[in-house]
């Protein structure tokens, strides 16, 4: 029979670093909104958003994985379907329709769709009995993963849309990749870039045109990265201190508590404030691997890395987007940036992890 697992069994040292980054987000979001009444509470709000994560990340690891490994076509799905109900239904902010309003809570289907795809494609790429992958694989994992980024895609949301490929990318390549097939893959990526700038909208132009010159538009698109760069640069190396950022206190950065909030800490805790920051989101992605190679499975290994893959994408999007080295989208940072669903979506997923370290000794 199998082996009872308890909480006891939690990564205990996973869990500390998560609260430790989330810890630091909250004290930054206190900072960039405590003296604008416009944001009042703000970081009362993502307290009670992060007590509600942590229960539910230890809810989620209760559960075996393999339970929501076989609900897999139904969980699938059930993502379309909502995703589909935000073009018709969603609630309309900023010209776009990204948010669901159910019972007075409003929430984005699209940071549901990031772990929904994560145990889709476990699942898929987990009962595959070659080594190596066929054209035919790929094909549905392009169909499974495809249509869902399309969908968020039309909200408009090409950020959000863009977190699925590595999810995707990192599956294929650990479920068995030809490296002529990755060849191809690429060629064709390159082949379509024309067509992606076609299907772009103008404000997304605007954004790759302000990233290629930085002096393109400054009271514009090139806006937020300037502002951005000057907070990181008067950072120095030990910060302005907590609340004394002027950039940050005079409303330079622009959404400072959500996607920029890495601009607004680098300002106010300097370059050595940066460092632990990114030193702890390194060891936490470092103890991600590690518990992939200890999962007990395929499929449990599959879901731990599409976790890595996806947290991991959006530090290196967001940080570097701060930096002016990626064009600006609405990728927050995991843990620290504001956001209800985003928060939620990020302890759900790390949910899956600890149920998988939680079974790596179970006899299945």
């Amino acid at each position: 029979m199998p082996r009872r697992v308890r909480y006891r069994e939690l990564d205990w040292f996973l869990l500390g670093l998560v609260l430790l980054v989330a810890a630091l987000g909250l004290l930054e979001i206190y900072s960039t909104t405590v003296n604008h009444p416009r944001f009042a509470n703000m970081h009362v709000r993502q307290l009670s958003w992060m007590g509600l994560g942590l229960l539910v990340m230890l809810v989620v690891a209760r559960l075996d994985y393999h339970t929501l490994l076989d609900q897999a076509p139904l969980i699938y799905i059930a993502t379309l379907g909502g995703l589909v109900a935000v073009l018709f239904l969603g609630r309309e902010m900023f010209g776009a329709r990204r948010w669901l309003e159910v019972g007075g809570f409003t929430f984005q289907v699209s940071e549901v769709a990031k772990w929904s795809i994560i145990v889709v494609l476990a699942k898929f790429l987990g009962e595959l009995r070659s080594e190596t992958l066929t054209w035919k694989d790929m094909a549905k994992v392009a169909v499974l993963a495809g249509v869902p980024i399309v969908l968020i895609a039309a909200q408009p949301d090409l950020g959000t849309a863009l977190t699925l490929v590595p999810i995707a990318a990192t599956g294929v390549f650990l479920a068995g990749l030809r490296w002529k097939h990755a060849a191809a893959l690429v060629l064709m990526a390159v082949l379509l870039l024309p067509v992606g700038w076609f299907l772009l909208r103008p404000y997304q132009r605007e954004r790759v045109l302000a990233f290629a010159n930085p002096g393109h538009s400054p009271q514009g698109s090139g806006y937020q990265t300037m502002q951005s760069k000057i907070a990181v640069g008067s950072g120095a190396f030990w910060g302005k201190g907590m609340g004394k950022g002027s950039q940050n206190q005079l409303g330079f950065i622009p959404v400072r508590h959500a996607e920029f909030i890495v601009a607004a800490y680098a300002e106010e805790q300097g370059f050595a404030g940066v460092l632990l920051a990114l030193g702890l989101y390194l060891t936490l992605l470092l103890r991600l691997l590690h518990n992939a190679e200890t999962a007990a499975d395929r499929s449990g290994a599959l879901l731990v890395t599409g976790v890595f893959s996806l947290l991991a994408f959006h530090l290196l999007v967001n940080v570097g987007m701060v930096l002016g080295w990626m064009p600006v989208t609405g990728i927050p940072l995991p843990l620290m940036s504001y956001g209800g669903s985003a928060t939620l979506s990020t302890f759900m997923m790390l949910g899956l992890v600890m149920s998988v370290r939680m079974r790596r000794f179970v006899n299945l």
